[in-house]
């Protein structure tokens, strides 16, 4: 959500950072709407004000026995004329609320601009991805002929984008998400939280799924939402709250499953497991006071490329354009991991600083300490990693000619001792 007070203060920063976005200039608009609604709520406390002062005169005019017929017919019309300016101030405001909150954040200044992921800048590299005397199989070839992905299973049950794990494969799954919670918490102090997988409106719209992207989420009958990632429950979890200074920075994790509809996605990743309906992801989400979230920010991407880096996959770290980030985003890096299989550089982790956009929209706030107001924290977000994706890259670039996966060393704690899925 945007400062309405900053638009006032200078439409043309917040044109321009639209325009960053590849967005029309909308500060113009929302400022006429916002002098009708400033003039209708100086018009109701003027008519309050009169109201008020004629019933004073009316009481001594009948004390002194005058007639006080003139002043109660002003009344009588005040009072018939102020509901109608009452709702017009409301209609307004709400119209308002309504243009801000479907509005993206607005871009930092160090963000590259573009159109789209062409204009995206890749920062550093990290690896040397893999070489093999036989070609490289895709992960879903490889886990087909071990046995352990049932594509056809899953769609006689749920449909298309969907996967049944088995055996090691199923295991190998969770092993990679219990050892990045555990790096996550253990080594990087963020805090293991288990948070419900279905959220309210108000969930939704704080971290800007609501209203614009509805499409993208699946709502049940009892009207909850299923998460599309865990930053949804853990960011709203300081939501309508007043923190302390000394409180931050809140760093929180969790290892939970997602669902995404996957709208607009029609014909893209339909084979394998990159783009599903339904996967786990380890999820970091920090609070941070506004003066040191770009520090936490490259602390979340660091903490996001360990785990890569414990595994021993090469990888790539690019900050997204203007027209690439996401809707509540004014910052982002992707995590690009090797794919041997598709021989490129694919997803597997997005952080982002969404400064004070969302935490306005939840009305999230700290107390400076030794001042007396409130400002608003900010938040950010980011996939410590997709676990299934994590999986993909795993198969693939541990693949053996033989069909075979050999199992990372730091998984195989969490695999019993298991070094070979074969």
């Amino acid at each position: 959500m945007h400062d309405l007070k900053s638009i006032r203060d200078n439409p043309d920063g917040f044109d321009l950072g639209l325009k960053r976005r590849g967005l029309e200039p909308k500060a113009a608009a929302i400022l006429e709407l916002d002098a009708r609604r400033r003039a209708a709520q100086t018009a109701f406390q003027e008519m309050q004000a009169r109201r008020n002062d004629a019933s004073k005169q009316i009481g001594v005019l009948k004390k002194q026995g005058g007639d006080a017929q003139g002043l109660m017919d002003e009344v009588a019309a005040l009072k018939e004329r102020m509901p109608a300016v009452e709702e017009e101030d409301r209609a307004l405001g709400a119209e308002i609320e309504a243009i801000l909150a479907s509005i993206p954040n607005l871009p930092a200044g160090d963000v590259p601009e573009g159109p789209d992921e062409s204009a995206n800048v890749e920062v550093r590299r990290w690896g040397t991805p893999r070489e093999f005397a036989f070609t490289a199989l895709d992960h879903d070839a490889i886990g087909e002929k071990l046995g352990g992905m049932d594509f056809d299973g899953a769609a006689k049950l749920s449909g298309a984008r969907f996967v049944v794990l088995k055996g090691p494969l199923a295991r190998l799954q969770r092993a990679i998400g219990q050892f990045m919670l555990d790096l996550q918490t253990v080594e990087h102090g963020y805090t293991e939280m288990d948070p419900p997988l279905m959220v309210k409106d108000a969930a939704a719209f704080g971290t800007g799924q609501l209203p614009k992207f509805s499409e993208d989420l699946f709502k049940t009958n009892t009207g909850h939402w299923l998460i599309p990632t865990a930053e949804v429950p853990l960011t709203n979890l300081v939501g309508d709250e007043i923190l302390e200074d000394k409180a931050l920075p809140l760093r929180m994790t969790a290892l939970t499953p997602c669902f995404r509809s996957e709208a607009g996605s029609a014909g893209k990743d339909t084979r394998g497991m990159i783009r599903q309906h339904q996967f786990h992801k380890v999820e970091m989400v920090s609070v941070a006071h506004p003066d040191a979230s770009d520090e936490e920010h490259e602390r979340m991407t660091r903490c996001a490329e360990t785990v890569l880096q414990r595994l021993g996959l090469a990888y790539r770290v690019i900050v997204l354009c203007t027209g690439d980030m996401g809707f509540s985003a004014r910052k982002t890096y992707d995590i690009e991991v090797w794919l041997p299989g598709q021989q490129r550089y694919r997803e597997i982790s997005s952080c982002s600083n969404c400064g004070d956009f969302q935490a306005r929209r939840m009305k999230a706030r700290f107390r400076p300490e030794g001042e007396k107001g409130t400002r608003f924290v900010h938040t950010l977000n980011g996939s410590g990693l997709a676990v299934g994706r994590t999986l993909i890259a795993v198969m693939e670039n541990y693949q053996r000619e033989d069909g075979s996966i050999e199992v990372p060393e730091v998984l195989r704690p969490y695999m019993g001792g298991l070094e070979v899925i074969g």
